[in-house]
């Protein structure tokens, strides 16, 4: 008989094959400068050949056509003298003889310049011919023409469990319940899908998980960071960002009201609330630093991030120095930096006095009392101004000049021109005032002790403010904040389309003239980048691979038409993010099943060219977040102060001072411990450990795209974190508790096949459901023959249900349930998005 099997040399060389289809041009005769040409010049030449004219090698750019002698060069990156070939040894980056051929090939054909892709405003491409019936949405017609230009066979469309999985994971961030699956699964419309979708859209839990990856990209966060790392309130800005979501507020006018929300002529609530995008920088405290030194250094963040967030360029490269790979300037860095430096503020953390300390507050900020606290606000503030006054009266009074008449019968005839006017005021004597001055001083402060204790829960937030006089701005000579150079005016960077003119010439432009070019159609990077990122979450990685840089350093797009069509539909849609989310998951693409065969794998390793279903580890918050839904314990409440879900004691101390504000971690109780993850309390110098286990950033800077591990030490927090294991002891009990589950011959498959469908969104196989059987006997006979044991691990949760198992046999059993439903949980298809 002859084997089928592919050998490992034929399947080597398939994928080999494969590879080199991809990389190199489709025409042996023809080089691409922008696919094959700019990545190599950009990663061997640009850092001493580049934008940065002030520290150009031998006087010459290779960005710009025409600058070098090519032939020279070609002779140069030929050579074997270390002297004269290039790259210099010294810089560790040698050119592989392919990428010498694909530049000798290109000098050949006459070295033909392009302008970089991303600086260059998207043009609508002509779509791909339809090569399925089932493939015609436009995106699935990119995909599917790349994927067949380089081999390659879609996989079928995954099953409605896995669907529906992924759906809820990916749009929601938490795992569908029991009765949305049967709804689904039962659901023999051919809208069923769609209907599926804009149900999950519709749920308050979509912008609570839409917002947590912009709260990475512009490092929300609950303290300042640095130094004291002294707390600071701007959760009002994280709950706009969640309605935002919610309410499907057009992209365009997302980004307006954080660049520039102060500056509406009669701005909302909303848009001031928005404005403190400017305010999430790190700031420091008072007496670390010079004033102006961090002045300049929390401008430079605002730039950074504007950069990151809005533009995906790294701005911060061209502080000290023109960009070594971008065409961005000095110039261009403090032009922009023009528009954030008429702060009217101050650099540095305010004293560690008053309720404004208190609440992590620092002018300028907005306040937004209720009804209630506003009635008791004036009532106080009446009060003690009366007081004041009182007060003030009651100082004692200068002595008497003796040129001056007498102050006695002064005293008797106010006297008694007070009786005549029907006040009758007693004449109080210098004993009799001090007494009334102490009595009174006593009463203002119980009354501001009463006012503080309203004042600081009253919610508020950080707002940007412009001052009244334009603070000049100049280029700082090697980024040194007391080096001022050039006086530079507020603009754009010079490579990207201009500023529209304004209508008075004379009229300084604004932080909204900025916010509106940054959305501005003409802009070739606003939307491109925003588009990526959305396709970023749903695929585990963008079309543009490095999400925070379309620079000449970031990565090619795997599907730049795909990108450009994705660019124009938003804008053309009016920056309607809930109708890009729809768009995506509802192709064809997305809908592959993640199931394939190993060479796919091997040939396409991070599925860059679409052919399966994405598969990757899920993040930390939806990691928590699901342990806490299927177990019945997470809340829905919204917004909010942030809240302090237990973790290790102690661990604050590590990086906390003893004045530091708070200075050690009082965890929450009640509620507060089972809310969303994207409400916890985000601690800059040591962010939550559940978290950064797994990947999440401490936010000091803005995160575009996590990094992804798997480690050990993942594993052992899922199996020994208490939390986890509280869970799994309430879901445990409501397992026992639900009679539907009980068999007459005492039979435990249905409540085990229950365990395991509720976790996974699947019933088991009967493998599994056999291994969870051997599972739960040994787990029961260990608790039998050590039931101090079971009592310690069920006394652990705090559950009322719980704790009323108090006998042994009860608690024995609850044990063994507890381990059976904590193996569940710690399986690698819960923490998978397949």
């Amino acid at each position: 008989m002859v084997s089928t099997a592919a050998s490992p040399i034929s399947l080597g060389f398939g994928v080999l094959t494969l590879f080199l289809a991809w990389i190199l041009p489709a025409n042996a005769e023809e080089v691409s400068f922008q696919e094959d040409v700019r990545p190599i010049l950009s990663n061997h030449c640009f850092a001493c050949h580049g934008p940065d004219e002030n520290n150009n090698a031998a006087g010459f750019r290779l960005d710009v056509e025409g600058e070098a002698d090519l032939d020279e060069v070609l002779v140069r990156i030929e050579s074997e003298d270390p002297d004269s070939i290039m790259p210099p040894p010294d810089m560790h980056k040698p050119l592989k003889p392919q990428q010498i051929a694909v530049l000798k090939q290109w000098i050949e054909q006459g070295a033909p310049y392009e302008a970089h892709w991303a600086f260059v405003a998207p043009a609508a491409p002509a779509l791909p011919e339809s090569l399925d019936a089932e493939w015609t949405a436009p995106i699935d017609r990119f995909v599917r023409s790349k994927m067949e230009s380089q081999g390659l066979t879609p996989r079928p469309r995954a099953d409605r469990r896995t669907l529906i999985r992924r759906l809820s994971l990916d749009l929601t961030g938490l795992p569908p319940t029991a009765d949305e699956i049967d709804a689904f699964l039962n659901d023999d419309s051919e809208s069923a899908y769609q209907d599926l979708v804009d149900r999950l859209i519709a749920k308050p839990a979509f912008g609570e998980h839409m917002a947590r990856y912009w709260l990475d990209l512009v490092r929300f966060a609950d303290t300042n960071g640095m130094h004291h790392d002294h707390y600071r309130e701007m959760t009002p800005y994280r709950d706009w960002v969640i309605r935002s979501f919610n309410e499907n507020l057009p992209f365009d006018q997302f980004i307006v009201d954080q660049i520039a929300g102060d500056l509406h002529p009669d701005p909302s609530i909303d848009q001031l609330i928005a404005s403190g995008f400017n305010r999430l920088h790190l700031i420091i405290d008072r007496g670390t630093a010079l004033p102006e030194e961090s002045f300049v250094k929390n401008v430079v963040d605002r730039v950074s991030a504007v950069g990151t967030a809005f533009m995906g360029l790294t701005l911060q490269c061209a502080v000290c120095h023109d960009h070594k790979y971008d065409p961005i300037s000095q110039k261009d860095f403090f032009s922009l930096y023009a528009f954030f430096n008429n702060f009217d503020g101050g650099p540095e953390t305010g004293g560690r006095r008053g309720t404004d300390f208190q609440r992590g507050l620092q002018p300028p900020y907005i306040e937004f009392p209720t009804e209630e606290q506003s009635k008791t606000l004036a009532r106080l503030n009446a009060e003690i101004a009366r007081l004041q006054t009182e007060a003030k009266d009651l100082q004692p009074k200068p002595e008497p000049d003796k040129q001056a008449p007498d102050a006695s019968k002064l005293d008797a005839l106010a006297g008694r021109v007070e009786q005549s006017e029907g006040r009758a005021a007693p004449v109080l004597s210098p004993e009799q005032r001090k007494q009334k001055l102490q009595q009174v001083q006593t009463a203002i402060a119980k009354l501001n002790k009463e006012r503080d204790s309203v004042l600081v829960n009253v919610p508020a937030t950080l707002v940007m403010k412009e001052r009244a006089e334009i603070r000049p701005a100049h280029i700082l000579i090697r980024g040194a904040y007391d080096a001022p150079g050039e006086v530079v005016t507020r603009n754009t960077p010079s490579f990207l389309p201009p500023l529209p003119d304004a209508n008075d010439p004379k009229t300084p432009r604004t932080r909204m003239d900025l916010a509106r070019w940054m959305v501005d159609p003409s802009n070739p990077l606003t939307a491109r980048v925003a588009v990526n990122r959305f396709w970023q979450q749903l695929f585990g990685v963008g079309l543009v691979k490095t999400s925070e840089d379309f620079g000449a350093q970031g990565q090619l797009p795997s599907h730049p038409k795909l990108l450009d069509h994705l660019a124009i539909d938003f804008i053309d849609s009016g920056w309607d993010v809930q109708g890009l989310m729809r768009s995506l998951v509802n192709t064809r693409t997305y809908q592959q099943s993640s199931i394939a065969p190993s060479e796919s794998y091997a040939a396409d390793p991070q599925n860059r060219l679409l052919a399966r279903g994405s598969r990757y580890r899920l993040d930390a918050e939806v990691i928590r977040d699901q342990v806490l839904s299927v177990c019945g314990l997470l809340s829905p409440t919204m917004y909010g102060k942030s809240v302090k879900p237990p973790q290790p004691e102690g661990l604050w101390k590590i990086v906390a001072m003893p004045t530091s504000y708070p200075n050690s971690y009082v965890p929450d109780s009640g509620e507060n411990t089972v809310r969303r993850s994207v409400y916890t309390f985000w601690k800059r110098g040591l962010p939550p450990p559940q978290m950064t286990i797994f990947d999440a950033p401490n936010r000091d800077s803005c995160i575009a795209r996590r990094e992804r591990t798997n480690t050990p030490l993942q594993a052992l927090m899922m199996m020994n974190e208490p939390q986890f294991f509280s869970a799994s002891t309430t879901l445990a009990k409501r397992l026992l508790d639900d009679e539907t589950l009980n068999a007459e011959d005492g039979d435990q498959q249905k409540r085990l096949a229950a365990a395991y469908e509720t976790i996974t969104s699947r019933p088991p196989t009967d493998a599994a459901l056999e291994s969870l059987s051997r599972s739960l006997e040994t787990f029961q006979s260990l608790y039998e023959s050590q039931p101090a044991e079971a009592t310690a691990l069920v006394q652990r949760c705090t559950d009322p249900a719980v704790q009323a198992a108090t006998s042994a046999p009860d608690q024995v059993r609850l044990a063994a349930w507890t381990m059976v439903v904590h193996s569940i949980l710690n399986l690698d298809c819960v923490r998978t998005r397949e």
